[in-house]
């Protein structure tokens, strides 16, 4: 190979390895036994966190209903109350019941895989359902306004050199997916939005199926063709998403819901060995003013159509991770922009309001009731609110450090102010320390060689942390043929000499180890 072909091919200086394999067009399904060989650490068992985003305002106190204090509860709402009878019973908690459409939580609530957290808002709530929603994306106050979302911060956090040099080794895969047509605030970093988004599940279905919906056979037509190819050539992440995908070959029904469809997506794409580590997507009609219920039996209607497509479509969702052997990974939660109204209105619905539960859910949570119910007063007015028991910020909170194990000197730099963590999570899921270090590093460039190409010999330059560093050279199938260097190096900059004289012509991957911290870079030997 001519030194001009292998720049053309591959440009010079240090590749990502995803990068340089699709370079030679290799599939990205192929990769894993190479990316295993070069990275020890390389591993599909990283944590997870979904986010069912409920737009609209969902109405709390018809969602989860506090029994001890029915009949305060019935007198504000005389036009949509959940007869009690129907009520679904939490195991020993007998003060509290959720509605009866939501079976399915109630299944999972009885196998400790649910948790409930009563009455989530935040001091001086917001009615507007664009400012609120900007407030629990960012975790701000009521009165501040961030441009960065508190996932956004998080993953800025963990990975501080994306976007450069992304995919690599460390990390080939998307920090976070959305189901939606664009990021939201809450994947927002400091300067970069810090995952993808698929725009629907139709359309993820004909990336994965290679499948384009119909174009007019007029030049506006030929537009769209040419304008769907550059995108796909563009996404650097399409073929690793295909590839997960492709791996699982079977998924439990779901019922036919547009939530469902997404969480399908998302099972599907964790099974399949992505390391993406947050999922994001939503379901919308929750702002029910009016016609709520059925006017005669109020255990049906537009509310509880909704609260049955979330319930069928978590449980649907938990059945296909175990199913699929990753349960245990998957930590999820849903939360809205805020709750509604103590008093029903006079249209068979609820108004704007403040305070609403969350549900936690997945087999590391520690299932129960959070908080008390919500106090209502025997008389309540048409202004009187949910008062917040607890911040959602805290909930927040409790992700960082009790599931992505983020040092409590480190969640101001996320969180922005010091909250209290609440008991939903088991401390012992942490992900390891070695995990966070290596992801910090991701995407800075520690190794190069010059020249490169190269005929008999090469300089190899690496960064040091201390400690003891390894250099190897593999050859492409995996194969170690050479170690350069194993043994301890100060910190610093270092540049040895390595002669491959009897080693066939080719390309050839450097690999830098440093205690937690690797890298690869790519040689190209010529004769």
């Amino acid at each position: 190979m001519k030194r001009k072909d292998f720049l053309r091919l591959m440009g010079a200086g240090t590749v990502a390895i995803p990068n340089l394999l699709n370079g030679f067009g290799l599939r990205a399904s192929n990769t894993a036994s190479l990316a295993k060989a070069l990275n020890p650490y390389y591993t599909d068992t990283d944590k997870v966190l979904v986010l069912i985003q409920l737009n609209g305002g969902n109405d709390g106190l018809n969602t989860v209903i506090p029994l001890d204090i029915y009949p305060n509860y019935y007198q504000a709402r005389p036009h949509i109350y959940i007869p009690e009878d129907k009520v679904l019973k939490l195991g020993n908690f007998d003060h509290v019941g959720i509605h009866p459409a939501m079976q399915g939580l109630k299944q999972l609530f009885d196998e400790n895989k649910l948790a409930i957290v009563q009455s989530v808002g935040y001091p001086e709530p917001n009615f507007s359902h664009f400012r609120a929603t900007d407030i629990w994306r960012t975790a701000s106050d009521a009165d501040e306004v961030l441009n960065t979302g508190w996932i956004g911060r998080y993953l800025k956090y963990e990975y501080p050199n994306y976007p450069f040099d992304f995919p690599n080794p460390d990390m080939p895969h998307p920090l976070a997916i959305e189901i939606g047509y664009s990021q939201t605030l809450t994947m927002q970093g400091p300067f970069f939005g810090m995952g993808i988004a698929i725009a629907d599940p139709e359309d993820f279905y004909d990336l994965v199926n290679g499948l384009d919906t119909p174009v007019p056979n007029t030049p506006a037509g030929d537009q769209l063709r040419y304008v769907r190819l550059i995108s796909r050539q563009a996404n650097h992440y399409a073929d690793y998403i295909k590839a997960a995908y492709d791996s699982v070959t079977s998924q439990p029904d779901y019922p036919d819901t547009g939530l469902s469809a997404q969480l399908k997506i998302v099972a599907r794409l964790i099974a399949g060995g992505l390391q993406t580590r947050i999922y994001h997507v939503g379901m919308g009609g929750f702002d029910t003013h009016d016609f709520q219920v059925d006017g005669d039996f109020h255990g049906i209607g537009k509310h509880a159509d909704l609260l049955k497509e979330l319930s069928d479509g978590i449980k649907a969702f938990m059945d296909d991770l175990a199913y699929q052997g990753v349960e245990q990974r998957v930590l999820g939660m849903t939360y809205s922009e805020f709750g509604r109204r103590i008093i029903s209105n006079g249209s068979f619905g609820t108004d704007h309001g403040a305070a609403a539960p969350m549900f936690v859910f997945g087999t590391s949570v520690q299932g129960g009731v959070v908080g008390d119910n919500p106090i209502i007063s025997p008389t309540p007015s048409v202004q009187d609110n949910v008062p917040m028991q607890h911040d959602f910020r805290s909930v927040y909170t409790t992700f960082l450090k009790n599931w992505f194990c983020v040092p409590e000197a480190d969640l101001n730099e996320i969180m922005l102010q010091d909250f209290p963590a609440l008991p939903l999570v088991a401390v012992s899921d942490c992900v390891s320390t070695d995990s966070h270090e290596r992801n910090r590093q991701a995407g800075k460039k520690l190794l190069s060689n010059y020249p490169n190409p190269f005929t008999n010999s090469t300089n190899i330059t690496f960064e040091s942390g201390g400690s003891k560093v390894i250099l190897q050279v593999f050859d492409t199938t995996g194969n170690l043929v050479a170690t350069p260097l194993n043994e301890a190096c100060p910190i610093g900059k270092k540049t040895i000499s390595w002669d491959a004289e009897g080693l066939p012509s080719g390309v050839y991957y450097c690999r830098l180890q440093n205690g937690p911290v690797q890298q690869i870079g790519q040689m190209l030997k010529v004769n």
